[in-house]
């Protein structure tokens, strides 16, 4: 008989250990990250285990009233498991996770899957065993993607501006100060969407203390002044733009470009995926056009990132 217990602290190493074991996880999913704002979330991580006490999956969750997230305070997160798992065991497994669910008086699971190109093997059975369970896609954002050992080249407007860029005395540096590239950040945001950055000042540069092999900030000086940066989580296999932003200098030099073109064929050349992350807002109804067409410039092409809802 398949068990489900909850996540609490004393189950860490045996968490993090099937997170780094797995084949579809990625450092996101490890409890120093995802418990830094564990202060806004109710967490209610879940692990299933076999009837010999063998851990099977994991689901990384919060609870929000009757609805189990899995992971609100996560780009993704859907059920974590090893190249040992089967489709019909993925099934057992969440035939076991709505009978808990209920009897912990949860009306609805609210699902993120994790993008294919994070997995490591194939693990898309728990897609399948949604589609059993009658759950209803409710949100598809398209993630603009480069698949670097065979990369189209880059568009020639976006060759231009990075030949634009190459001209002057533009600097693209690793760096560990946050702060400036930050305040581009914020601007931009506050006049473009009225928002702030899901993470503080203070909380990225805390994160990319406890993963510096994973976390980095890329930016463009002139004249030592900041002027276009991106933030990468690096997962080894994947490297994903967190956070892409230029002043108004950056963008009349084309900074940017240059930036993303000495990530993508040097920084991260090796990375079987280069991200650029979403185009999309409303929860993938609307498309960005420009920026997406920004992306395609430098040759990437859609995977998509679906969401679920399954009620109980």
């Amino acid at each position: 008989m398949i068990k489900v217990t909850r996540y609490t602290t004393e189950f860490k190493a045996c968490w993090d250990q099937f997170v780094r074991e797995s084949r579809n996880a990625t450092f996101l999913l490890l409890r120093d990250y995802m418990d830094y704002h564990n202060e806004r979330f109710v967490d209610h991580s879940l692990l299933v285990h076999d009837a010999k006490g063998t851990l099977l999956a994991l689901l990384p969750g919060n609870q929000s009233d009757r609805t189990l997230q899995s992971h609100g305070g996560l780009t993704y997160g859907g059920v974590i498991s090893a190249t040992s798992m089967t489709t019909p065991t993925m099934l057992a497994v969440f035939d076991a996770l709505v009978s808990y669910l209920r009897e912990q008086g949860f009306e609805k699971l609210a699902y993120k899957t994790i993008p294919s190109i994070y997995h490591r093997y194939p693990a898309q059975e728990d897609h399948y065993a949604l589609f059993r369970l009658d759950a209803r896609l409710t949100r598809r954002d398209v993630l603009s993607v480069i698949a670097q050992e065979s990369r189209i080249p880059f568009q020639k407007r976006r060759q231009r501006k990075i030949t634009q860029a190459g001209k002057l005395a533009l600097e693209v540096r690793t760096v560990d100060e946050y702060g400036p590239f930050w305040a581009i950040l914020e601007d931009n945001l506050a006049a473009a969407h009225g928002v702030k950055p899901v993470h503080t000042l203070d909380e990225i540069q805390m994160l990319a203390q406890r993963f510096p092999q994973n976390i980095r900030l890329h930016v463009c000086l002139e004249a030592c002044n900041v002027i276009a940066g991106v933030v990468v989580f690096d997962t080894g296999r994947v490297a994903h733009m967190q956070y892409i932003s230029t002043s108004l200098r950056g963008r009349e030099t084309g900074a940017l470009d240059l930036l993303f073109a000495t990530l993508i064929e040097h920084d991260y050349a090796q990375r079987v995926y280069f991200d650029f992350g979403i185009s999309n807002e409303d929860n993938g109804r609307h498309l960005n056009i420009g920026l997406i067409e920004q992306k395609e410039g430098f040759g990437a092409r859609t995977v998509v990132h679906d969401f679920y809802e399954l009620t109980l």
